[in-house]
């Protein structure tokens, strides 16, 4: 071979190598539905696998505030299951397929059925702590809304045994008076849910409990938790998932047009979708969130309202699919990418971003944390839905900060005419 074909043979050479590793990176980089799913399977497979087996409360490393406020430790597992299960419903009502995201929703599918049996069975050594305290009110309630979520594929295949026990053990929690504060939506879920199944549920509570939060509405978007405004993400964790999904239910999305305790379901949508269109606004260009109030370890659980109108189809126009999808994809990026909040046995750690115990609130275990799964909603879509094929798009905060135009900011009123642009 001649200088001159072993010259061009360099050029090619030199010229094929990047557009080859360009095209295997291309291959190998994970769609924005990958990264997602492959978090929430990180997330629920320790907990699942071992509480189909009757072994959480043996296997899970338990961690306890600093400052744990010594309530019966066993809450933690009711907790851990019972959040994890509220995030991860709709996912799991997917129909079966072949893919390999097919293949760990059937797996986690069938895991969190013979988990639901074993919470109520007696005899499993997974029995949950259904007395004894008082936190049991607030995660049978996220247990309730699971099986709100996933009705068809959680609730309905369970034996007639199984149901059997929930509904006794949901109108056992009567006997809990709950806080005058967003613990009065924990109450109406549960009573909702029995509503739902056809059970005799206490309407009493549903109408107080909807009632008195549709008084503590202050305007754009924000609910007082109790008589007091507290700034934290109560908001998120509780307040609007629960009380639009409660309206929801007794309406039937809407359908029957009538009033629930002096609100409608054209309000509470409303409301929810202003609060979302703020908490998407909250996310930095870099994919954070601002750090405030109490329960901060529950992590990407801030972003529940939005992955609920996501997974709804109640977008509101301000905001498009993509760029609501690329602004959550670079929260659950930057949480968890580096699998820092997870500890040695997998379970999630107490803290916000890593392990971070004295972040965590007295009443705080890391089953708590659990609500982080909140935020996959969305995964209940399809993946040839919008919200996953539409383009990538810029969200607020980073459109603002780096020169482009973005829609102004306006106050959402529900009493004044005058709404200023």
């Amino acid at each position: 071979m001649n200088r001159l074909n072993w010259f061009f043979l360099l050029i090619v050479t030199v010229l094929l190598i990047p557009a080859e590793k360009a095209t295997a990176k291309k291959k190998t980089e994970k769609c924005d539905r990958e990264i997602w799913c492959e978090v929430m399977y990180r997330m629920a497979a320790p907990v699942l696998s071992n509480m189909s087996e009757g072994a959480l409360k043996q296997n899970m490393l338990v961690e306890l505030s600093p400052t744990w406020d010594g309530r019966n430790k066993d809450v933690t597992y009711m907790e851990c299951f019972g959040r994890l299960m509220a995030g991860l419903a709709p996912w799991l009502s997917l129909p079966d397929d072949d893919t390999a995201e097919g293949i760990q929703r059937k797996q986690l599918r069938t895991w969190a059925l013979q988990g639901y049996k074993n919470a109520v069975d007696p005899l499993s050594p997974d029995y949950l702590l259904w007395s004894e305290n008082f936190q049991t009110l607030v995660d049978a309630a996220y247990i309730a809304e699971s099986f709100i979520r996933g009705y068809n594929s959680l609730w309905m295949p369970l034996d007639e045994v199984t149901k059997e026990r929930y509904i006794n053990q949901f109108v056992a929690l009567r006997r809990i008076n709950p806080l005058y504060t967003n613990w009065l939506l924990f109450s109406s879920t549960i009573e909702t849910f029995l509503h739902k199944v056809g059970a005799k549920a206490d309407y009493y509570r549903i109408d107080s409990a909807l009632r008195k939060i549709s008084e503590w509405y202050i305007g754009d978007g924000w609910y007082s938790d109790g008589p007091s405004f507290a700034f934290d993400y109560y908001n998120s964790f509780v307040i609007h998932p629960m009380f639009f999904e409660c309206v929801e239910v007794l309406t039937d999305g809407g359908k029957k047009k009538r009033e629930w305790a002096g609100t409608t379901f054209a309000h509470v949508t409303k409301r929810i979708q202003r609060y979302s269109i703020i908490l998407e606004h909250l996310i930095s260009p870099e994919g954070a969130f601002p750090v405030f109030g109490r329960s901060i370890t529950y992590r990407t659980g801030v972003l529940q309202p939005l992955a609920l109108i996501v997974w709804k189809g109640l977008l509101p126009e301000e905001l498009s699919n993509g760029q609501v999808r690329t602004a959550m994809t670079a929260v659950i990026k930057r949480m968890f990418a580096d699998g820092q909040n997870f500890n040695e046995k997998g379970f999630l750690t107490l803290g916000f971003n890593g392990k971070q115990p004295r972040t965590a609130n007295v009443y705080t275990n890391n089953g708590s944390l659990y609500l982080a799964s909140l935020a996959f909603l969305p995964l209940g879509l399809s993946a040839d839905h919008p919200f996953w094929t539409s383009p990538s798009e810029s969200w607020t905060s980073k459109k603002a900060w780096e020169g482009e135009e973005f829609p102004k900011d306006h106050t959402y009123y529900e009493k004044h005419s005058m709404n200023y642009q």
